[in-house]
């Protein structure tokens, strides 16, 4: 499978995980989800420490404690036009990670990503906005040890000015950057751009 341009995941990641099914359904924008504020932008590293990288090894579940997130693992391939599939609108507690690319603990820049809600309220990723830097990341890997990720920054993109370099870019250490929909909403265009995490590997077990 050959890999996927970083402007072919951005190009995916802000149309169609962001269609904002729940809130068109309801009529109104009240439910919106969490945002990040400026103050949990990029300011350096939360935590300095950068534990050595893991071996490859596919993801099985993310572990996000401070907004309740427990959901199972599912590899994100390459539709038929060459774009990075999503997770199904069907199933609200699965996301999904990028399978042909760097797989969370190795060396570079992970990619987990999942919808914020669907046709019939909350998903996976509803409450992404709420963290904070220093918030802790747990990612379950199939040869049985555990990735655990510290949250640097919360940031918010709008779809027409999305960073791909900075989102997307490789990365001399461990990383995850885990990606949903946000940025205000519309009811005429759904979501207007993507909340991105961006945290690096401090531990395993």
């Amino acid at each position: 499978m050959r890999r996927l341009s970083d402007a072919a995941i951005a190009g995916v990641t802000v149309v169609a995980l962001c269609s904002g099914a729940w809130l068109l359904r309801s009529g109104t924008a009240t439910h919106a989800p969490p945002q990040p504020t400026a103050g949990r932008a990029h300011s350096g590293p939360a935590d300095t420490r950068s534990a050595p990288a893991l071996p490859p090894s596919p993801p099985d579940r993310i572990r996000i404690p401070a907004i309740r997130v427990n959901a199972p693992l599912t590899g994100l391939g390459l539709t038929r036009t060459g774009s990075l599939d999503v997770p199904p609108a069907d199933r609200p507690d699965l996301a999904g990670w990028y399978q042909a690319g760097t797989t969370p603990g190795e060396r570079g820049t992970a990619i987990v990503a999942g919808h914020v809600d669907n046709a019939d309220g909350p998903a996976v990723f509803y409450s992404l906005g709420a963290l904070k830097r220093g918030d802790t990341i747990e990612v379950d890997r199939r040869d049985g040890g555990v990735a655990v990720f510290t949250v640097d920054a919360v940031e918010v993109y709008p779809a027409k000015d999305f960073p791909d370099e900075k989102v997307y870019g490789a990365a001399p250490r461990p990383e995850l950057r885990v990606i949903t929909c946000g940025g205000g909403y519309a009811r005429g265009t759904g979501y207007q751009g993507n909340v991105v995490v961006f945290a690096h590997l401090t531990g395993s077990r």
